[in-house]
């Protein structure tokens, strides 16, 4: 509950203010993973989530000739998953993002060109939505499980967005999303030990509508 309280304060604070160029656009993109290692007995395993094209919404403003903000909202698609020595075990997954980002522009307001750069941060929704098995290989690493889990989310980025005529503009992002590892939905076994956060890396493209 208090990263939703935390979200909400950041959102609040951005959209009081005046004077702003809104934005509100979409994109889809690939999510790609980086793994965390799992340690039990002597012997290792690498556990995370199957990279999966995603699908994201944004409303934005800019607050200044150089600076402005955009909440987000992002689902990914990527199974759990658990490999070791060749062999690996999934189990149907998802996630979702909601996050508040700052962003700080090279050019001003107004430019037909504006690459820029993000942070900030939200949470993150992991759910396991496919059937458990009891016998689940690998399982004196981790359990992978039909559970739901919030974690807090970092948020970093890059982008450029060109505008095509005075309302809409195409943009390309690159995010780096950071969560502790959702250790409900993947749960390690007795004796295991998890290390390492889990690491997210998304690029989109996508259009906006500005007013």
């Amino acid at each position: 509950m208090r990263y939703f309280r935390l979200l909400s304060l950041l959102t609040f604070g951005a959209f009081a203010c005046t004077g702003q160029t809104w934005e509100v656009g979409v994109a889809g993109g690939y999510s790609f993973y980086h793994d965390a290692s799992i340690n039990s007995g002597g012997s290792s395993a690498q556990a995370g989530f199957q990279s999966g094209a995603i699908a994201s919404a944004e409303i934005g403003q800019d607050v200044g000739q150089f600076y402005g903000g955009e909440l987000r909202y992002t689902y990914l698609a990527g199974d759990e998953r658990l490999r070791s020595g060749g062999q690996q075990v999934t189990l149907g997954a998802d996630a979702q993002a909601v996050h508040y980002d700052f962003l700080l522009y090279a050019t001003p307001k107004g430019s037909k060109i504006r690459p820029y750069v993000s942070a900030g941060g939200g949470i993150k929704y992991y759910m396991g939505t496919g059937s458990e098995s009891a016998g689940q290989p690998l399982g004196n690493f981790a359990f992978l499980t039909h559970t739901n889990e919030v974690e807090g989310l970092f948020s970093a980025g890059a982008g450029i967005k060109f505008h095509v005529d005075p309302h809409w503009l195409v943009r390309v992002d690159f995010r780096y999303y950071l969560t502790p590892f959702p250790e409900n939905v993947i749960a390690p076994a007795p004796g295991a030990h998890i290390h390492g956060w889990l690491h997210n890396f998304v690029p989109l493209a996508g259009f906006a509508y500005t007013f």
